[in-house]
């Protein structure tokens, strides 16, 4: 993703991480009771949808994906981490893999390549929801064709970003979420919720970091939902021209405090190491790689009173795929045990298949470390369900309001003006 830029946080890991074995804690639940948003309906498909694919036919012999940097790794970026070429030996597809860094950038090359040109994409919920109401993903039968499913942890099995009205669009690959992220030795008292990136003290002025994308906006609504509860935002993908307003004009007053937005992990690494950021919102794999590096730099993070927002990805089969049967394929392959067990130490992310957890804590890899599950919170129902998963807004609000809610294209032009007003 934008997010995973794997490979260059890969290059740096060795040197970043402490011997074998050595984890960081993982991040507490906070003190005081967040809000919990009520999952909101989804809304109608366009069009007429593609017929659910039920059964995985013979091999084509090649295999087209759109993939997030580091979602399909064959040795090349780091010897431990060899995913493709088993599958290729295995089932005789030939992987073919076109990166995309952004989920901007996946949208605009599915939406401008002709049908059959990509067979899947991995996919975060940012874009992956678009795909669906679009038309552009096939509906497979998950259930039924990938007996992993089964061991898929529960919150992702059946998400908003990939499921709509209970048919299933993708299998899910892993997710973390958005922590409140700041440096011990520079921030007192230790913070509690999103209102310290958006009322800072004049100590962290110019020091706050956040996320570089649109999607940030959601970041300001779940703040929102419990400090202006007069907004009654239930779902902050889904806001009114009221509620999107309010977000809008908190993040406009919060721009004097950033020093700056980063689009991966390694510049947010890179910022709190030289100092440059000391609070702002960061995933799990950062807290960790700050934590082990040499010298460690004493951050520590929460998800925050009010709850979060967090990524999770997806694998779709594209309408048209001239390769069907092996991104069917593909989809079994990826979310098996052993593989589940690669992503997630590569990636930096939950795995979504919990049967993962084991091979993680017994014999984990070079990026892994002792009780890997337990630091990303992999299986912890109470953590997830704090947490909003990205969703492509759509001006379709999904519920009684209908048309009323603002899509991802004003969030796209009213993110770069607020970066432009700095």
């Amino acid at each position: 993703m934008g997010w995973h830029d794997r490979r260059s946080v890969a290059a740096i890991c060795a040197a970043l991480l402490v011997a074998s074995g050595c984890g960081a804690s993982p991040t507490p639940l906070p003190t005081l009771k967040p809000t919990v948003f009520a999952p909101s309906p989804s809304p109608t498909a366009t069009g007429s949808p593609a017929p659910m694919v039920t059964k995985i036919g013979a091999t084509e012999g090649a295999l087209d994906l759109i993939v997030r940097p580091g979602y399909a790794e064959s040795g090349v970026n780091d010897a431990a981490y060899d995913w493709v070429s088993p599958f290729e030996e295995d089932t005789g597809c030939r992987v073919n893999a076109f990166e995309a860094g952004t989920s901007e950038q996946l949208s605009e090359k599915v939406g401008a390549a002709p049908p059959g040109s990509y067979d899947g994409v991995s996919a975060a919920g940012d874009v992956g929801y678009r795909l669906i109401v679009d038309g552009q993903v096939q509906p497979v039968d998950v259930e039924n064709l990938f007996p992993a499913w089964n061991d898929i942890w529960t919150p992702l099995q059946s998400p908003a970003h990939n499921t709509l009205h209970g048919v299933h669009y993708g299998i899910s690959q892993g997710w973390a979420p958005d922590l409140l992220m700041w440096n011990a030795a520079e921030v007192h008292p230790a913070p509690t919720s999103w209102r310290s990136v958006y009322d800072a003290t004049p100590a962290v002025k110019g020091r706050v970091t956040a996320y570089d994308s649109p999607i940030a906006i959601a970041d300001a609504a779940v703040y929102l939902s419990q400090a202006e509860p007069s907004l009654d935002i239930t779902d902050p993908y889904e806001l009114t021209h009221l509620q999107f307003d309010a977000a809008i004009t908190l993040l406009r007053k919060q721009r004097p405090l950033i020093g700056g937005y980063w689009g991966t992990p390694l510049e947010e690494i890179g910022a709190f190491s030289d100092g440059d950021a000391v609070i702002g919102s960061g995933w799990p794999n950062q807290l960790h790689l700050l934590q082990t590096q040499a010298p460690p730099i004493a951050v520590k993070a929460i998800l925050p009173v009010e709850g979060a927002t967090g990524w999770a990805d997806t694998w779709m089969l594209l309408t048209g795929a001239k390769h069907p049967n092996c991104m069917l394929r593909w989809m079994a392959w990826v979310i098996s045990p052993q593989v589940q067990k690669q992503a997630a130490e590569f990636v930096g992310e939950a795995p979504a298949n919990l049967a993962a957890c084991g091979p993680l804590d017994d014999h984990h890899g070079p990026l892994g470390f002792a009780h890997f599950c337990t630091f990303h919170h992999a299986a912890d129902d109470a953590f997830a369900g704090l947490v909003q998963f990205w969703k492509t807004p759509l001006a379709d609000c999904g519920d009684d309001r209908g048309q009323a809610c603002i899509s991802y294209s004003e969030w796209i032009q009213q993110w770069d003006d607020i970066k432009a007003s700095g």
